[in-house]
């Protein structure tokens, strides 16, 4: 059975808007041309979607967001770029989240069960993974790549085109303008690696065994000295732990910024 839509009669939704089954649209929402909110998301209040932007089942969004406006790129010339946002997610108050541009892939691209707390801000062309949390005032700048399951901490600011890998964890106040690898543990004024994420691992149920094996690789790639960088990661190509693997293939993939380092 289909669920009723409640649209609060402040609202204002453009006749081109797509709006799917059991959507609640609170007061004084604006939804423009083209936006798509799939079944169950909910508006609170004084939310305002604009652009090609489709919003994942059941996601909330919070009073004062600003989502799919034209992105804060004096390059940016009108094109008809994609903000796509997956299921699930939570969005709160004051969140900013900017479509892709004609100089990166054309869209920006959220996953599914994030949290956007007070304030934090994507910007165009970036690709946020699953489980996502960025804390208050949190910042991505154009065409970063976040990993599945990372955290990153309150007013930190990740520079353009920087990789985080899953399952990182960015400290707070931290200014990362290098790729941190996956599972690692960044902070800093320039953030550098402090360390493995081992809480993170903890909590999503990674082996003891899985766990050692990932600070064995970290030691070995970073701190050890008895050979060059890329020879001490190939040395790791054969392990036989998913999370050593995807270190070693995180640092093989090229990128545009150098690596975080301790």
């Amino acid at each position: 059975m289909a669920r009723k839509n409640m649209i609060h009669t402040t609202a204002i939704i453009s006749e081109t808007a797509t709006i799917g089954d059991g959507v609640k649209v609170g007061p004084y929402c604006i939804v423009g041309d083209d936006v798509i909110l799939e079944i169950g998301v909910e508006l609170m209040s004084h939310v305002c979607i604009a652009g090609r932007t489709e919003v994942g089942e059941n996601t909330k969004i919070y009073p004062f967001a600003s989502i799919g406006y034209a992105p804060q790129d004096l390059k940016y010339n009108g094109e008809k770029s994609q903000l796509i946002i997956g299921k699930n997610n939570i969005i709160r108050e004051y969140v900013t989240i900017h479509p892709g541009t004609k100089n990166g892939t054309m869209k920006t691209v959220i996953g599914e069960s994030c949290l956007f707390m007070i304030g934090s801000h994507v910007a165009h062309d970036c690709i946020v993974g699953n489980k996502v949390v960025m804390a208050n005032n949190a910042t991505l700048g154009g065409h970063v790549t976040i990993g599945d399951e990372t955290i990153i901490g309150g007013l930190a600011a990740i520079h353009q085109f920087v990789r985080v890998g899953h399952n990182a964890i960015i400290g707070g106040v931290s200014a990362v303008v290098n790729d941190v690898i996956p599972f690692g543990s960044a902070a800093g004024d320039r953030a550098r690696l402090i360390g493995v994420n081992i809480i993170g691992m903890q909590r999503h149920n990674q082996s003891k065994e899985e766990i050692n094996a990932v600070r064995h690789a970290y030691h070995t790639i970073f701190l050890e000295k008895n050979a060059n960088f890329n020879d001490r990661v190939e040395g790791l190509a054969n392990a036989k732990e998913q999370g050593v693997l995807a270190i070693v293939e995180f640092l093989r993939s090229s990128g545009s910024r150098s690596i975080c380092l301790p």
